[in-house]
């Protein structure tokens, strides 16, 4: 009995895969198409909440008392 599922999850899987042409690049590489608008910000609130609440990441070796000071 032939399922028609798996194959529209593929196909509609393979249609979201585009090539984007070198015209096409200059478009995608403007500061508005960033996932992220201002990194070194974020990785500094993110650096600041975990030396706060007193986790350790791989990257970070900053360590906080967990009560909210610094």
């Amino acid at each position: 009995m032939f399922k028609p599922y798996p194959t529209l999850i593929l196909l509609t899987l393979f249609t979201g895969c585009a090539e984007v042409q070198p015209w096409q690049r200059g478009n995608l590489a403007k500061p508005q198409m960033a996932l992220d608008p201002y990194p070194l910000q974020s990785s500094l609130r993110a650096h600041n909440y975990g030396s706060r609440e007193a986790l350790t990441g791989a990257a970070s070796g900053a360590q906080g008392g967990g009560c909210g000071c610094y």
